[in-house]
């Protein structure tokens, strides 16, 4: 079965890919490339239950990227290579608190928890590490894929439509299928190091994948992988340092480093990861295969936070200190399976097991009220950990069966279980004294505990064409959750050809999310300079004071429709219209004042009270944070995808491409307005922008690839849209919009061939070195005169191509 895998793969790497295409070895594949369709040729696997469907033949969209394409972005970053080469794809580029240690990416504008990740078609788990702070990303847990190196990877199949009843919850938005690398022989090793134009965010990657043959008809691939990327900063300067009653007062501010710029939490956080990737077949028989896949990793990550001013601990910081959030994260998995044939069915029995532990910490800082109690304070302490594991066994059988259609039916179904487990364990007892340590509080005991779900589930899929040129895919799913009861999914996808030349497509199904056990479980503080905010958990004595009741799944319906068009064997056409409706979709709250704001709620300080937490006493605004079923959303859009590849003589060949999207989310309905809260709600302007204009509406790529000789060169001009955010100073009933004008973002590679075993390429992504629009200006204004530390984020976080600028890289491949 391993030799058809290596088919698979290479038939990826001949096709011509929407977004990155292939840059051919030699003259036998630039030959074959000048005569076929751009995409023609990659079998796919995801969205389809039937064998040897090529994607220029497939009912569903779905978009296919080599690892070439990948490496292409220069970007030694799985999140930002899908980011870059697919429209619909968003990747976050800042997170709040720990969300800057691990970010995250989203597709279709909906939840990073709404698309699901597979792995060689098996399910991935998610990270430990939820985004918790407000944004566009806020209640992230989805599967971490930067754990993923892009050197193990043969090509990635992305699915864009709703596809929960074939794989179950959280494939809502779509599908993102890792196909790794199955060579037996040879591979290929890679140096890319880089850095940002204007300072900050060098990074350093090498990564080598070898294949071998252990024994007769088998295949081992093993990849590893060690990258480091260091810290950027941002920000501007902190309007408390240059105050002149804190300059007066605290004349050690004077020698701290850089002085004024002295906070550096706006920017990139640094960390240390390595990781490794095997991929192992063997055919025990004609017809039947042993297969195993392996993932592990570690992460070392550390994040500034906000400046502490001299006076909070003076005779350990005379000038101040600049706390730092520590993450020492791992994250392993393991799949292994049994394929066979057996009368006519193929049968696959597999289990997966996944889990991430992230231990987190806080450097640099110490515990103010631990001092003064006992005139000792650490600096360094552990405040906990999050972990989370996922254990995921399947079986699953096909048959192709005569019924007199002008194809064969093809029968599938499957049974799966599930075991899904979370778990905060307490910080160390320094670091939960009181208010706990500056920046991040360790978590109490309230906060910890272990949380467990199991899930059944089963589905039919039937797919087959009744008549000539039509094609019907059917497929139903029945899940049953430990928490949430039952669950029953379905999607009717059809497919009509009216000529070699066009066909139309179309897409009609539900879906089903039950939250993740983060979300409904997470617990925690977040303490700035001048605020502290307690994260409730939905299901806490907490939250039922301020009208949350626990969490209730999400669910959704799909509508899709398309059209595909091959006008010339070397040009591809594809528009695809979708509509996503959620109802009672989870997200985060805005800010939830309960103290020293305009705008208060007696019933947070009571619900504070009913978590067991402290809070720093020093601070102006406090309140809470809540993630709840608060709206019903519908998502509108259109993708267009075209390729074209021509042949110019002794000038070479180039690959054009132009792919958009068009993606408009509204909240069509306010679920939960607890009178609790009142005269504040659940969601404040802040986080609806977050759901509907933090994100542009428009994006679109333009590509070119032209290969001449042994040169080539990759230019694309990726074009956002308007995004905007509504903000608001802490503690203020001020809203500000924040706006992001249109931009145009370029990218340009060059690579040249040395021999058959080495290359080296330069590039950039975006070479002009394009910002996005600051904040806005009486936001900062109000800030400023206020003396808050939030006066420090001059250029938007929700940007989606990034706050950094311009970043400028070498790579040199070697290839035996």
């Amino acid at each position: 079965m391993h030799k058809a895998t290596l088919k698979i793969g290479v038939a990826a790497v001949l096709s011509t890919l929407a977004f990155g295409v292939y840059a051919a070895e030699d003259d036998t594949v630039a030959a074959a490339a000048d005569t076929a369709t751009p995409n023609a040729g990659a079998v796919i696997v995801t969205g389809t239950r039937s064998s040897g469907i090529k994607v220029e033949n497939s009912a569903s969209p779905i978009q296919v990227l080599d690892s070439a394409s990948l490496q292409r972005t220069g970007q030694p970053d799985l999140i930002q290579a899908l980011a870059q080469n697919l429209p619909s794809f968003t990747a976050q580029a800042f997170g709040g608190d720990t969300a800057n240690l691990t970010l995250s990416a989203r597709l279709r504008g909906l939840s990073p928890n709404n698309t699901l990740v597979l792995i060689n078609g098996k399910r991935r788990h998610g990270t430990a590490n939820l985004a918790v702070l407000g944004g566009p990303y806020q209640g992230g847990a989805a599967a971490d894929l930067n754990y993923i190196p892009v050197s193990a990877i043969d090509h990635i199949e992305v699915l864009q439509d709703g596809a929960a009843a074939q794989y179950g919850s959280d494939a809502i938005a779509g599908v993102v299928n890792v196909i790794l690398k199955s060579n037996n022989h040879g591979g290929t090793a890679t140096v890319n190091g880089g850095g940002y134009s204007d300072g900050g965010g060098r990074t350093l990657d090498g990564s080598a994948n070898i294949g071998v043959e252990p024994f007769q008809d088998a295949f081992f691939s093993l990849t590893a992988e060690s990258k480091y990327h260091g810290y950027s900063d941002r920000g501007g300067i902190d309007p408390r340092v240059i105050n002149p009653a804190n300059m007066a007062a605290y004349p050690g501010m004077f020698q701290e480093p850089g002085y004024p710029h002295v906070n550096h939490i706006q920017g990139d956080a640094q960390y240390h990861l390595n990781v490794f990737a095997a991929n192992f077949g063997w055919d025990v028989s004609p017809d039947s295969q042993l297969y195993a896949i392996a993932t592990a990793g570690r992460k070392e990550a550390r994040a500034y936070e906000n400046y502490r001013l001299p006076n909070r601990l003076p005779k350990i910081y005379p000038t101040g200190f600049s706390p730092k959030e520590t993450m020492k994260e791992e994250d392993f998995a393991f799949t292994g399976g049994f394929k066979t044939k057996a009368d006519g069915w193929n049968i696959d029995l597999s289990s997966t097991y996944g889990r991430d532990k992230a231990r987190i910490g806080v450097a640099d800082s110490g515990n103010v009220s631990l001092f003064t109690d006992t005139g000792f304070t650490p600096t360094v302490f552990s405040a906990g950990a999050f972990i989370a594991s996922q254990w995921t066994t399947t079986l699953e059988a096909s048959k192709e069966f005569n019924v007199g259609w002008a194809k064969p039916l093809n029968i599938a179904g499957g049974i799966e279980h599930r075991i899904d487990k979370y778990e905060i364990e307490a910080g160390d007892e320094a670091s939960r004294y009181k208010e706990g340590s500056q920046s991040y509080p360790g978590f109490s005991l309230t906060d910890a505990g272990s949380h467990r779900r199991t899930n059944q589930a089963a589905y039919l899929d039937f797919a087959g064409s009744p008549i000539t040129d039509l094609t019907l895919d059917l497929a139903a799913r029945y899940e049953h959750f430990s928490d949430f009861g039952n669950a029953k999914v379905g999607k009717i996808t059809s497919r009509y050809d009216f000529s070699p030349v066009v066909a139309l497509r179309g897409t009609v199904s539900n879906g089903f999310r039950a939250p993740t056990l983060a979300e409904s479980y997470y617990s925690a503080t977040n303490v700035s300079p001048g605020s502290a905010f307690v994260q409730l958990a939905p299901n806490s004595a907490g939250a039922k004071l301020v009208g949350v009741d626990g969490l209730k799944p999400e669910r959704s319906t799909n509508f899709s429709i398309g059209l595909v068009l091959n006008p010339a064997s070397n040009l591809s056409m594809t528009l695809d219209a979708y509509q996503i409706t959620i109802r009672d979709r989870i997200v985060g709250s805005g800010a939830l004042n309960g103290s020293g704001a305009d705008v208060v709620s007696p019933a947070v300080v009571a619900a504070i009270k009913a978590n067991g937490n402290v809070l720093d006493q020093s601070v102006t605004t406090t309140g809470i944070n809540i993630f709840s079923n608060a709206v019903n959303t519908r998502s509108r859009g259109v993708e267009f995808v075209t390729t074209l590849n021509q042949r110019y003589g002794a000038a070479g060949a180039v690959d054009w491409s132009i792919a958009a999207n068009y993606n408009k989310v509204e909240v069509t309905k306010l679920n939960q307005v607890p009178a609790q809260l009142l005269p504040q709600t659940l969601l404040d302007k802040t986080a609806i922008s977050d759901l509907e204009t933090a994100s542009p509406k428009l994006r679109v790529n333009l590509g070119a690839l032209w290969k001449v000789g042994n040169w080539t060169i990759n230019l694309r001009e990726a074009i956002y849209g308007k995004s905007s955010e509504w903000q608001h100073p802490d503690g203020s009933s001020n809203y500000y919009l924040t706006k992001i004008s249109t931009k145009a973002i370029t990218d340009l590679e060059v690579g040249y061939k040395l021999n058959s075993a080495w290359s080296v390429a330069v590039g950039a992504n975006n070479l002009f070195n394009t910002y996005p629009n600051g904040v806005n200006p009486g936001m900062l204004a109000e800030q400023r005169a206020g003396n808050d530390n939030g006066a420090v984020t001059i250029l938007p976080s929700f940007s989606p191509f990034g706050i950094n600028g311009g970043y400028y890289y070498a790579r040199a491949n070697y290839k035996f």
